[in-house]
């Protein structure tokens, strides 16, 4: 199993909802998009990235980045299914654009789970405790049920286990609960078979591609981190981009 390849594959956007642009956004002199690129690059030399916007592209092309085109996709998932053709690889690592501080070592760890697990899982994904009341209510930060063994037994955006008679300020005092990084490892079967199955119940319930796995019997094994990685979707995370910058500079 240690012969196996990986390659990271960024799928990147223009289009944001909340924050437009965002992944092109300035960050001490360089794209948030090419901070990600970066740190991936510490892991792995192959590092490409998936998008449907020429701007995007030309940023990328202008510093040397593979980049390939893709039409207009739901999620990034789908995005790097419609150029899986291109992509000499066993293991498929999709690293989210808007997440310019990720810690390399993430994806070591999750490398290194794909290289060592038997039986393999079919996807692998960090995890990282969940400390404050804020966070744990937050529906952007989506929340892993974790059997004992480590495979997810759900993805939400609302916290699960519901913890009864308690108020909610107590509940971390009642369970462990678990946010999700959205990282994932896919081995490349996998991605194949995704492109078959039609878009799930849950998946369109609680917009999270990776319910379409999950209800279609796939395992996911999570992995505790203890890096809380920002994903910016607003101004206030980007704010704390800036200021945990400042700390290091």
């Amino acid at each position: 199993m240690n012969n196996l390849k990986p390659i990271i594959v960024i799928p990147a956007r223009l289009k944001s909802s909340r924050l437009p642009n965002k992944v092109l956004i300035d960050i001490a002199g360089q794209p948030m998009l090419r901070h990600v690129y970066n740190r991936c690059l510490q892991v792995i030399s192959e590092v490409h990235i998936v998008t449907d916007s020429e701007e995007i592209a030309a940023k990328v092309t202008s510093w040397g980045g593979k980049v390939w085109m893709t039409g207009n996709c739901a999620s990034g998932t789908e995005r790097i299914v419609e150029i899986l053709d291109k992509l000499d690889a066993d293991i498929i690592i999709n690293v989210q654009a808007d997440q310019p501080l990720i810690e390399p070592n993430i994806i070591n760890q999750l490398i290194e789970i794909f290289a060592t697990t038997n039986p393999m899982p079919d996807i692998v994904t960090p995890a990282y405790p969940i400390t404050t009341t804020e966070k744990l209510f937050d529906p952007n930060l989506v929340k892993i049920v974790r059997q004992h063994d480590g495979y997810a037994l759900y993805f939400s955006r609302h916290p699960i286990p519901y913890i009864r008679d308690t108020n909610n300020d107590d509940w971390l005092k009642q369970h462990d609960f678990f946010g999700h990084v959205g990282i994932y490892g896919y081995r490349r079967l996998v991605l194949e078979e995704y492109a078959k199955l039609p878009e799930s119940s849950l998946e369109q319930s609680e917009k999270l591609e990776q319910l379409r796995f999950l209800q279609a019997g796939k395992s996911i094994y999570t992995f505790i981190t203890e890096h809380d990685v920002i994903s910016v979707d607003t101004q206030a995370d980007l704010a704390q981009v800036y200021a945990r910058l400042e700390c290091k500079l």
